[in-house]
């Protein structure tokens, strides 16, 4: 199993994760800005960001010694597609939080689903973790699927949580537990 872990990367099926680096900013820049992306990320007003808001966040995920950000790259054409972090590590209770961000047209091809089982996999086996926690909008139905390929479950409803598209809408408390990722790798 170490070999999955060779050179600095991560390597999943269809992707691998490394370092993000300052010649993926604008990639990364490119993705946040797409108004489709803002809608899913988070759950502020969705401005345009200007160069200073990402500046401000490139910096602020490179300060964090607890918060890790992962450039997610295609292995076929070594294509950077997205980024995906740990963040909020708490490391007494042995929980953290996850988020994951892929450019629209790379959507629906298995990346996303690909990462994220990669980074569970890395977080249970070497960061001492019992548990991983995300949100995600009801109305984002492929993420909760990919969500849930990978072992999350929902937990718990967050009700009219978000407003998007002139409604309020739902959020999903997921998470997945050591104990389901063993079971789940046991019946693959």
């Amino acid at each position: 199993m170490i070999s999955q872990y060779s050179k600095s990367l991560l390597m999943g099926t269809i992707i691998m994760l490394r370092k993000l680096k300052k010649e993926d900013y604008q990639s990364f820049m490119q993705i946040e800005d797409v108004m489709e992306s803002r809608l899913l990320m988070n759950d502020e007003t969705p401005f345009p960001p200007t160069e200073e808001d990402h500046n401000s966040f490139l910096n602020e995920i490179s300060a964090n010694k607890d918060d890790y950000t992962f450039a997610i790259e295609t292995i076929d054409g070594n294509q950077f597609i997205g980024s995906i972090a740990v963040y909020l590590v708490n490391w007494k209770n042995a929980s953290c939080n996850v988020g994951i961000s892929i450019g629209p047209e790379y959507q629906g091809n298995g990346y996303g689903t690909d990462a994220m089982k990669t980074l569970v996999d890395f977080i249970f086996n070497y960061m001492n973790i019992n548990k991983i926690k995300l949100h995600v909008f009801s109305f984002n139905k492929a993420a909760v699927r990919s969500y849930e390929k990978c072992g999350f479950i929902i937990e718990g409803t967050l009700r009219d949580e978000i407003f998007r598209f002139g409604a309020f809408h739902d959020v999903y408390a997921m998470g997945i537990t050591r104990k389901d990722w063993i079971e789940k790798k046991a019946n693959i």
